[in-house]
């Protein structure tokens, strides 16, 4: 059973929560995430019945131009988010702690965690890392803050990795992974996001673990999906790696709108005699 009831009243909506999402991986359910960054568009995803909105550090690249998420602040995730929960009846809003705001220290970890979940009424926090970050994941968990891992490509380390190309294909790094999700489990973790893996080493976790996971160029046998809104609304057109599906082809749709727009204006054909006082 899905967790959305239909109808237009406000209260045949059920908001999605981590223990619906725990339901979802134990009867089969697919989990369906994506990205939002900003009012209007949450808004929309929401109403169509997503599951997850993830205010994703990923901002920093499609809201803000930069070549890595690496330069957006808390601040301004904070103010993404705050606009994403404006607009959401009934999806989980997410929201990446950036880099920088918990690698620190734990006691970091918490005070930024905190104050996304106080400014912005976000439902959870999203952080990158196993081991490494244990002791700020424990703290944050603590403190009753929901939280979701991240392993596998974690784009917060890219200068460290030198490249977007699959992770864990080794037996060493797929050992680790293995080792880092079970150890996030056991830490409290709701639910581990898993990017750009082997399909066989998503499944392999997705089976040994009790909370959901979410893929991202990760195949099919995890417990969800998940893309960034820009990407598979066909927003952006530079950016083609082999997990994404394309489900419209917005950039030219706008196109077109914006060049239509322009001639009309330019011929006077707007505004008409109905559409002036």
């Amino acid at each position: 059973m899905s967790s959305y009831t239909s109808g237009n009243s406000s209260a045949n909506i059920k908001r999605v929560t981590t223990h619906q999402m725990q339901a979802m991986k134990a009867r089969g359910e697919k989990i369906a995430m994506l990205t939002a960054y900003d009012y209007s568009m949450a808004r929309l995803i929401d109403e169509a019945g997503i599951d997850i909105i993830l205010v994703g550090d990923s901002a920093s690249n499609v809201m803000a131009g930069n070549e890595t998420t690496l330069p957006i602040t808390l601040d301004q995730m904070i103010y993404h988010a705050t606009s994403v929960v404006r607009a959401v009846k009934r999806a989980f809003v997410m929201v990446d702690l950036p880099f920088g705001s918990y690698q620190g220290n734990s006691s970091e970890a918490l005070r930024s965690a905190i104050r996304i979940m106080k400014e912005s009424g976000a439902h959870g926090i999203k952080v990158e890392g196993g081991r490494e970050i244990k002791d700020s994941v424990v703290r944050i968990i603590s403190a009753g803050v929901p939280v979701m891992g991240h392993l596998g490509l974690t784009p917060q380390s890219i200068y460290q990795f030198g490249t977007y190309s699959v992770r864990a294909r080794e037996e060493d790094e797929a050992d680790k992974l293995i080792d880092d999700a079970v150890l996030l489990q056991e830490c409290g973790c709701f639910g581990i996001v898993l990017e750009k893996v082997p399909a066989s080493l998503a499944k392999k976790v997705s089976e040994r673990l009790t909370i959901p996971t979410v893929g991202i160029g990760a195949g099919a046998h995890t417990d969800g999906q998940v893309l960034v809104m820009h990407d598979m609304l066909g927003i952006t057109q530079d950016f083609n790696p082999r997990f994404l599906r394309r489900y419209a082809d917005l950039k030219t749709i706008i196109d077109q709108a914006v060049k239509g727009y322009i001639n009309d204006v330019k011929t006077i054909d707007f505004p008409a005699e109905d559409e002036s006082y």
